[in-house]
Formats: C-alpha cells, structure tokens, sequence
C-alpha cells in the first residue's frame, strides 16, 4: 500500500507522529507482525556481519534494498483485543510530500530498540505511573499534577527510579546521567493539571480533584485527597509502552466538587525524540449545578519565573532555580540551575482563554471549550540548563513555538493506491 505523508508546514519537522487509525485502513484485520512500513528514499540497510547475527539471531534486520524499514506499533487504546491506530514517526521537509509503503507478509525481523517508556511502579510506598522520552520524564506523585525530571543525556530511567526506589532529587548521586527532578508541585498544578472553572463570574476561583469539601472536612492540611471511598480516587494504566511512544491511563472517579460531580480519563503520552508530552481529557460524567462551567488545563508559574510568553494556546514560563530536596533532610545546599523551563500548548479548537490563578502556589491556566464527547487536549514541555537539547531560554523559547506549529497541523496522510504482488 502506497500512503503519501505532506507537511503543510513552512518548517522541517523531526520525529513527527505519524497516526493511521484502523477505521481508515483498508485491511483492518490485520497480525501486527504482518505489517512493515518502509520510506524508500532512506538508506537500506547493509546484510549484517556473522557476528552480529551470532549475537542478535533471526530477528536480526537483514539486508534491505529501495530503502529503510521505519519502526512502527500498533495500539489498542480501548483495550478490547484489537489495535486501533498504527503509529510512527517521520522527518519531512517543509512543504514536502513524502511517500510511505506499507507491506503485508509475515515478518519477523528488526529489532526495535525502545525510546518511550511508560509503567506504574511502587515508589516510596506509593503507587504512581511513569512515562518519559530519552529528554525528558513525568510522573504522578500528587494524584493528577504532574512531576517532571529532565536527563543530562539522552536515555531511559523511570525503571531505575520505580525499581530501586532513587530519590527524584538525588539520582545525580546515583548516576550523573540520570539528570534530577525539575518541578516542585505541592499545592500547584506541578508541571501540568486539569481543573473546572465552575463560576462564570470568578474566573479566578477553580475546582481541583485534590482539593474538595471533602479534603478540606477530613484532611484539611494535607496534600492528598481523603479516604478512597469519600473523596476523588484514582486508577492508572499502561495503555502502550514504546518503542517510539507510551501511554498512561488516569481515570478520576467521584469527583465531588460541592457544586457538581465530575468523572474523567485522562491519556498521557511521550514520544520518542522529543521534550513533550500530550495529553487527552475526556470526562465520562460531567453533571455541575449550574450552567457556564468551563474545563481548564494549566502549568505552575516558575518560583522564579524572569521570562514569560503566552500567544493564543501556547505559554512559557521560565527561570533560575534552585533544586533541593524538599523534605529538608540535611543542611545541603540548594543545587542553583540559570535555566529550567516549562510550556503548556492548547489546541486552538478548543478556544483557550488565558487566566492566572493567584491561589495555589501561582499558576498559568487556559479555559477551555470542549468537543462535543467532553474532551480536549494539550501539550507539556520541558526543559533545563543541564540538558542535552533546549538547555537555554532561547532554543527552548523555539521549541515550543514550533511545537505550537506541529500541533495544531499533524502531518496529511492519504491512501494513493494498492497493489498485490
């Protein structure tokens, strides 16, 4: 099958994703292992050395011609057995159309090595998901806000975080590599969160699954919920896990706001060569007591934040930080970074309407129009001084402005043509 990929764009793009939904392919009924996407106006690949092929075995890519097998996988994100999108990425030109080919036949070789990982592990006593590209790593301590740790090279280790238990502040320790926690959440919106403005009136006063009457009656100091019966609960799944992107599942249940109940899943996915992260609300019960509540999506204002840009659905907020771990342990010294940087995009058909909210710590926030199934989607980005990509404000500040670009125009994918052979 023939597919033709256009980057309506005026700007070269790199590990762009690249989706073909089920629904839109002519053999849905399809074995993963039946299916090789090929771009063939890449190098092919040399016949391996004996040994390699001693080391690697059968599945070892074999000599190619007329072009380079592109990794691929197929996700079943409802989970009933079948895949639902076939997805990978591609580098394109600007303006370019580039052709892509599908191949059905049984096909066993070509290891792909992972870039995304995503799980839920116990960490500290604690049940939390991790998903992370080879940048940039998130995770949820807080229930639904998210923490953020950054790499100083390009590399995969939430597992050695979750497995070995590493403190997020202190893994520098452990191996340099590994980089740190970036994001202090407490309170805030951490490094991203969702929220209701549910009066029309106060676009300053939110709702937020962690803070309800409940909390307030039960737990009025602490930074978690209440009971799991009384107050919002939370459930978390691996929906994908890599190569070139991973998913994790939040579903939020018995969300009680005083003023209305809510329910809700949110998608969490990273992808591979990149510093971002999106994310897909849908709420499955959205029952307020009056009309006018507005969905919200919003990032923590850097402590202390010298650089700010918000155009339309994309803002950024950066500055000198101070990294230390905050259960105060020892006297050690704050570890004083020049750069640490975050970006929150909203997609431009869900209207988003920028608010600070002064409570919580101080946090940058869109309002937001969903679509007629209740749902809506962003972006997080990430970035630091100690990074290998993006480490100052100015090439972060470029990122995330073509980031803006990238996702509000995903690439054209169009079937040409099939033939059988």
């Amino acid at each position: 099958m023939e597919y033709t990929i256009e980057n309506s764009l005026n700007i070269d793009r790199e590990n762009c994703p690249a989706i073909i939904s089920r629904d839109d392919f002519p053999m849905p009924d399809i074995h993963e292992m039946w299916i090789t996407v090929v771009d063939p106006i890449l190098p092919s690949a040399d016949e391996p050395s004996p040994e390699i092929l001693e080391r690697n075995g059968g599945h070892q890519l074999r000599k190619e011609t007329n072009g380079h097998v592109i990794f691929h996988q197929l996700d079943d994100l409802d989970k009933d057995g079948i895949w639902d999108e076939l997805f990978f990425q591609v580098n394109i030109k600007a303006k370019e159309k580039k052709t892509v080919y599908i191949y059905f036949g049984e096909n066993i070789r070509g290891w792909n090595p992972h870039r995304t990982h995503a799980n839920i592990g116990s960490y500290c006593r604690h049940q939390m998901p991790f998903w992370e590209s080879e940048n940039v790593g998130w995770k949820i301590w807080f229930a639904n806000s998210v923490d953020v740790f950054a790499k100083r090279k390009p590399m995969l280790m939430s597992n050695r975080l979750y497995m070995e238990n590493l403190d997020g502040y202190g893994v520098v320790y452990e191996n340099e590599d590994f980089g740190s926690d970036i994001q202090s959440v407490d309170f805030s919106f951490g490094g991203g969160a969702i929220c209701l403005f549910e009066f029309a009136g106060q676009p300053e006063k939110i709702s937020r699954p962690r803070f309800t009457p409940t909390h307030e009656r039960l737990a009025p100091n602490s930074l978690w919920n209440a009971g799991q019966i009384s107050d919002t609960r939370y459930a978390y799944e691996v929906i994908s896990n890599g190569p070139l992107r991973s998913t994790i599942k939040i579903k939020t249940m018995n969300w009680d706001t005083g003023n209305g109940f809510y329910e809700y899943n949110q998608y969490y996915t990273a992808y591979a060569g990149q510093s971002y992260c999106t994310s897909k609300v849908v709420y499955t019960q959205f029952f307020p007591k009056q009309s006018g509540v507005l969905m919200g999506c919003g990032i923590r204002k850097k402590p202390e934040e010298n650089f700010f840009i918000q155009q339309n659905g994309m803002l950024l907020s950066s500055g000198p930080e101070n990294i230390k771990d905050p259960e105060n342990i020892d006297d050690r010294d704050a570890w004083r970074l020049p750069f640490i940087g975050a970006g929150l995009i909203v997609k431009t058909q869900y209207k988003p309407e920028y608010h600070f909210i002064e409570d919580f710590k101080g946090n940058h926030t869109f309002r937001v129009s969903p679509d007629a199934n209740n749902s809506y989607e962003y972006m997080l980005l990430n970035a630091w001084s100690e990074g290998a990509v993006y480490n100052n404000q100015i090439s972060f500040t470029e990122y995330v402005k073509k980031c803006e670009l990238e996702y509000n125009n995903p690439l054209m994918i169009s079937l040409v043509k099939a033939e059988q052979k």
